[in-house]
C-alpha cells in the first residue's frame, strides 16, 4: 500500500527499513511518552513481525506505514490508522531530527483522508499524554477536536498516565483537503 502527499511516501514497511525504525524507536526523546520503548533491537523486530501481520491481514483494519521523504527517500517515521467498526484511532511518530517540520502534520492528514475516503470511518481519535505539546499540535493543525481529559486511564512504565482526546468527523474533515 502508498499513500502519497506533496512531500511524503507512505507506504507499508519493509524489513530493509529496521535500521530506521530502530533509530527512532530506541529513541528516549521519541519514547518519553509513549507506552512502548525505548526499543531493543528485539523489541523493535517484534514491530516489524506485527506489521507483516497487519500487512497480511484481509480485510486489513490496522495500518502501520513508513513516513518517507520524497527527495531522499528516508524514512523519518511511522503513521498508524487503526479502524473499529465506524471509527479508527490514529497515530504518528517520527525520528526528533525531522520534529517541527510539518511532517506528523502531513502524514496525519492524509491517514485521515484514507480514512474517511477509503475505510469509510466516520470519526478519527488520537490521544496524547498532557505534556506531549508537539502531538497535541498536530492533532489541533489536522482540525481535531479535543474531546476530554482522561484521568489516570492507562498504566504502563510503572505509573498511571493520564491522556488528552481529541477527534474529528468525516463532515469536519471534507473541507480541509
Amino acid at each position: 500500500m502508498q499513500l502519497e502527499s506533496p512531500r511524503l511516501t507512505i507506504r507499508d514497511f519493509r524489513d530493509e527499513d529496521f535500521a530506521s525504525i530502530h533509530a527512532y524507536a530506541s529513541d528516549p526523546r521519541v519514547t518519553e511518552y509513549t507506552m512502548w520503548g525505548p526499543n531493543t533491537e528485539e523489541d523493535t523486530w517484534k514491530y516489524v513481525g506485527e506489521i507483516r501481520r497487519m500487512i497480511e491481514q484481509s480485510p486489513r483494519d490496522s495500518y502501520e506505514l513508513a513516513i518517507v521523504l520524497k527527495n531522499s527517500g528516508q524514512l523519518i517515521g511511522g503513521v498508524g490508522l487503526h479502524r473499529s467498526d465506524t471509527n479508527a484511532e490514529l497515530g504518528y511518530c517520527l525520528n526528533p531530527a525531522y520534529w517541527r517540520q510539518g511532517y506528523a502534520t502531513e502524514a496525519a492528514r492524509v491517514m485521515c483522508r484514507f480514512g474517511f475516503e477509503e475505510l469509510g470511518v466516520n470519526r478519527i481519535y488520537a490521544t496524547c499524554r498532557p505534556g506531549n505539546v508537539g502531538s497535541a499540535s498536530v492533532m489541533r493543525h489536522i482540525g481535531m477536536k479535543q474531546e476530554g481529559h482522561l484521568r489516570q486511564h492507562l498504566w504502563f512504565k510503572g505509573r498511571y498516565h493520564d491522556s488528552y482526546l481529541f477527534s474529528i468527523l468525516k463532515e469536519e474533515f471534507d473541507g480541509r483537503k
